[in-house]
């Protein structure tokens, strides 16, 4: 399941996004918001964030009209890595290196047919799970969890 959000800004995006989950066959659970009207990307960030860092969804996508504020707000959360991301390969290397739950986007920033391009790379890349990169990922639940900064053990 796939939790999906949007601000004012990125409502259309989002309505674009859902069309092509659903012709992917992708089961997604859509936050809100649920028209053009002005709102506030925190309270639509921060349901898609608690949704997967629930369990209730295993990954996130969420829009506004730059992706920045959405993002920022999602990885508020413990336990959500959220990515703005722009272009594919972003996309790719966030899931590889980062095992990034939420995507970000910016519908002001990138067209449908990029954004459908970012998103389909990033539900369809898996997260390598190579040593040094759990371990840093593993070092981001840390410090996000103890609220505290760590130091690296990276020779």
């Amino acid at each position: 399941m796939i939790a999906i959000g949007s601000d004012h800004g990125g409502y259309d995006l989002k309505l674009a996004v859902i069309d092509h989950l659903e012709e992917r066959g992708l089961l997604y659970r859509d936050y809100g918001c649920f028209d053009k009207k002005s709102c506030d990307y925190p309270d639509f960030g921060r349901a898609v964030a608690m949704a997967v860092k629930g369990g209730e969804c295993e990954r996130g996508i969420l829009i506004c009209t730059t992706g920045i504020g959405i993002s920022i707000t999602a990885n508020r959360i413990a336990g959500i890595r959220c990515a703005l991301c722009t272009d594919p390969f972003l996309a790719k290397m966030t899931r590889e290196h980062n095992d990034a739950n939420i995507l970000a986007l910016g519908g002001g920033i990138v067209g449908v047919n990029l954004a459908l391009a970012i998103i389909d790379t990033f539900l369809d890349t898996p997260f390598s799970a190579e040593g040094k990169h759990q371990r840093r990922v593993d070092g981001i639940e840390l410090w996000g969890e103890q609220g505290r900064e760590f130091i690296s053990q990276e020779p």
